[in-house]
């Protein structure tokens, strides 16, 4: 996870617009993790209480916008902590973006003390979310919130 770490890096300080970042961050993170499905953010939809999709990676979902408090995503708007679900079909408060999902981990964005989005990632393996993939949410969410 080093060498993927100073990759995000990179691409962190690259010159790209946040948007083409933030895509470039989703591929990446797919393409080097193998339990990594679907990969995307989503963000605070102003002073509303929900969350509208950003860029992602992975199958298309009818989710791209979710009420506070709704699945996962969700629940992570309103706690503000990260939220690794092992098994979604264990979960009542799961939205299913795809029958391959079975797991699932949601690291929230935050600027200025505010919870301002999270990436979201879905895996089709069950528990394969090691506290390795959660320090490096935490850290790259972190590093997200210094470009918005």
């Amino acid at each position: 996870m080093k060498e993927l770490k100073k990759r995000l890096e990179l691409l962190l300080r690259s010159d790209l617009q946040v948007n083409e970042k933030l895509q470039k961050i989703c591929a990446l993170l797919d393409q080097e993790v193998p339990h990594y499905n679907w990969t995307g953010f989503y963000f605070r939809n102003g002073d509303k209480e929900e969350l509208i999709l950003g860029p992602y990676v992975g199958a298309e979902t009818d989710h791209t916008v979710i009420p506070f408090g709704r699945g996962i995503c969700g629940q992570v708007a309103v706690s503000g902590e990260t939220f690794v679900v092992p098994d979604v079909n264990a979960q009542d408060n799961y939205l299913s973006c795809s029958v391959a999902t079975k797991s699932e981990i949601v690291v929230p964005i935050f600027k200025d003390g505010r919870n301002i989005g999270q990436i979201d990632i879905d895996s089709h393996e069950i528990d394969p979310f090691t506290d390795e993939d959660t320090e490096l949410l935490e850290w790259l969410c972190a590093e997200v919130a210094k470009i918005m």
